[in-house]
């Protein structure tokens, strides 16, 4: 538990130093011949590498807080955090572990909060057009229910598939020989569509076999499939039996929310829409920098506005007076023209 990481991927974005109550002159640390006050130690922090991301942060959160906290169900709330207990051995075990890291589970809830917020505001930049959802419809494939089998070895997969195909039973072979610890228990059973959606949660269903499962009839076997590991470079084989397919057809409409969450989520999961995102909020809370030494943190991310330089003006000065010149010469040319 000691060298145990603390990793928490949904608040990682606004993760931050709380730096309030650091701009007085409090001494925090009091020694033989002098003395650290709080003032000295925000001064040391400034100096810090990461101190302007910091920053960022605070602004980030207090602007996403604002305005769309109030838009965070306290239910989801509480169903992330048991979420977080569940995958970190439970409540004592988890509470421990916020401990071990300075953190209360008011505080970590807070965090909860802090995320839910932000992906309510990029919700909020989200227009979902009819032309989008028909480009999401193209990879669309509805849910259906397999019974899987995966293995580290092509020897073992092998013999599983033979004992299938002599007309063994699947759900007794998955038991038995199937490598996946999370699905074996229950026969290999796994719902997916063809998002990152599973039923269990959480298991990965590679696309070479989803699609090779999508082609089978309900009760077909498919033969031996084989992915690549992208992490270890390593084979792992495959054998998908098809319990429930279901065919998409040739209209969207029947599919319209589940389009909708999935073209969502491919926008909330972009990070240069998140940038846009974020920019737009800040130059609409028209935020001041008022320390000189962080003025220009926020330019990454706000919208750049088009503006004409000196140069640029004397250029289009001198076109415009060009123009009238040659405007004037030419009026001069047709009178002439005309009393001759």
């Amino acid at each position: 538990m000691k060298n145990k990481k603390f990793k928490l991927a949904a608040v990682a974005l606004l993760s931050m130093i709380t730096l309030a109550g650091c701009s007085g002159g409090k001494d925090i640390v009091t020694m033989k011949g002098g003395k650290i006050t709080d003032s000295q130690f925000f001064d040391e922090l400034k100096k810090s590498s990461t101190s302007s991301e910091t920053l960022v942060n605070m602004i980030i959160q207090k602007i996403t807080l604002d305005d769309y906290g109030n838009k965070v169900d306290q239910k989801e709330i509480d169903k992330q955090y048991a979420s977080y207990e569940k995958q970190n051995g439970g409540k004592k075990p988890f509470e421990a572990l916020l401990k071990q890291n300075n953190m209360t589970a008011k505080q970590f809830k807070e965090n909860i909060k802090q995320s839910l917020a932000f992906t309510e505001m990029l919700k909020s930049h989200i227009k979902v057009t009819d032309a989008d959802l028909k480009e999401t419809w193209k990879t669309y494939h509805p849910q259906v229910e397999t019974q899987i089998m995966s293995f580290d070895s092509k020897e073992d997969a092998e013999k599983a598939l033979k004992k299938v195909n002599d007309g063994e039973d699947f759900t007794k072979v998955a038991k038995s020989d199937s490598h996946d610890t999370t699905t074996k228990e229950d026969g290999g059973k796994v719902k997916f569509d063809s998002t990152t959606t599973t039923e269990p949660a959480g298991v990965t269903v590679p696309n070479e076999v989803k699609e090779a499962a999508y082609k089978l009839e309900n009760g077909k076997v498919s033969d031996l499939i084989t992915v690549q590991n992208q992490q270890t470079g390593a084979d792992v084989y495959y054998i998908v039996k098809m319990v429930k397919n279901k065919q998409k057809g040739n209209d969207y409409k029947p599919y319209e929310k589940e389009l909708k969450e999935i073209f969502e989520q491919t926008k909330i999961a972009d990070a240069t829409f998140q940038q846009e995102v974020i920019g737009k909020e800040l130059d609409k809370a028209n935020v001041k920098i008022k320390d000189s030494q962080y003025k220009d943190i926020l330019t990454p991310y706000l919208p750049q506005k088009e503006t004409k330089t000196s140069e640029s003006k004397t250029s289009d000065s001198k076109e415009s007076k060009s123009s009238k010149t040659k405007s004037t010469d030419s009026s001069k040319k047709e009178t002439t023209e005309s009393t001759k």
